[in-house]
């Protein structure tokens, strides 16, 4: 069996265990890699200490992060247990990667209006989005218009991490940016439908049951692509919605126009929903239902970040000079 024969198989076998496309296309890489590692022989021919032998290598001599090893780990299991049909034995004397305590990146709510005051457009629209309602970054921007509920003012998410549905909430202040955004997003579509044009992607085996559902409003992305694509298996002129890369380099150059400091990224958004809900007061229960945790456990590292003078601990420097006029610092002119 050839590589290219081994990674259709491997799509295959994804399909029906409905993995998302993201997921298949990382097992993949790692299998190109696993292969190119082990001279390009066939993995049901290599012993069973090769999967060892290639987690070690990446740990010690590539120094991954453990999240990196274990997404390899579970490629490679799926690769043998699934497609080869050879399911791997306990893994032993694996090197695993170390895996840090790191603290979420979190932004003040200055420095959330600074960025977000820096950003128009759709882009401004989405990253509102991610710190109103606490998105993820795909998740963003594979909503549909049937997915926000701007009476109920909610936003129901489908088939976010984990391939697990949840609702959180929609900020009532992008009620009216949200409704007119719609409203021209379905203009766009309508105008390509006209065309012949812009059919959009419907999920698993929808396309066949619903006939037209590919050009029904409702199925539409909230945030189309502004260019449209060729689909040779469907033979069709297709609307993919908008690429991530398009918000995450105007996040980037928001954060330098408005002179933060500190590392920002799309992701930082939904840190800061999720810290600044619990500096209101909000029970961590519902932070883990918004933010789509299965374990409290994840939602309880925002605990640490909250901005309360580590747990509301006043620092005996505060308290020494209370009332103390500080001097001005001054230079060395030697330095």
């Amino acid at each position: 069996m050839s590589s290219p024969r081994l990674l259709a198989l491997l799509r295959d076998r994804a399909a029906v265990r409905r993995f998302s496309p993201r997921t298949v296309q990382a097992y993949s890489r790692w299998v190109v890699r696993y292969v190119r590692y082990h001279g390009m022989c066939h993995p049901a021919e290599l012993p069973v200490t090769a999967v060892r032998d290639y987690l070690t290598h990446l740990a010690v001599e590539r120094g991954v992060a453990a999240s990196t090893q274990s997404q390899a780990l579970a490629a490679l299991r799926f690769l043998y247990g699934d497609v080869l049909e050879q399911p791997l034995p306990a893994m032993v004397n694996v090197a695993p990667a170390r895996r840090p305590h790191v603290l979420p990146n979190v932004l003040s709510r200055d420095a959330v209006t600074r960025v977000l005051g820096a950003m128009h457009g759709v882009p401004w629209l989405m990253a509102s989005l991610l710190y109103g309602s606490g998105l993820r970054l795909q998740e963003c921007c594979q909503l549909r218009v049937k997915d926000v509920d701007l009476d109920r003012l909610e936003i129901r998410v489908r088939r976010g991490k984990g391939a697990r549905d949840r609702v959180t909430m929609l900020p009532t202040s992008l009620v009216d940016p949200l409704r007119a955004h719609r409203d021209a997003a379905k203009v766009v579509m309508q105008r390509r439908w006209a065309r012949d044009r812009g059919y959009v992607v419907l999920p698993f085996a929808q396309g066949t049951k619903a006939v037209g559902a590919t050009r029904n409003p409702t199925w539409c992305w909230l945030f189309p692509a502004t260019r449209e694509y060729w689909d040779a298996a469907a033979r069709q002129w297709r609307t993919h919605h908008l690429h991530p890369t398009v918000l995450q380099r105007a996040v980037a150059e928001a954060a330098r126009l408005a002179g933060i400091d500190q590392r920002v990224g799309c992701h930082t958004f939904r840190h800061s929903f999720a810290t600044h809900l619990l500096e209101n007061g909000y029970d961590i229960r519902t932070v883990q239902e918004l933010l789509g945790h299965r374990d409290v456990s994840t939602t309880m590292l925002y605990t640490h970040v909250l901005n309360r003078g580590g747990l509301g601990v006043r620092s005996p420097l505060d308290l020494d000079t209370a009332g103390a006029r500080p001097s001005p610092l001054r230079l060395s002119r030697r330095a």
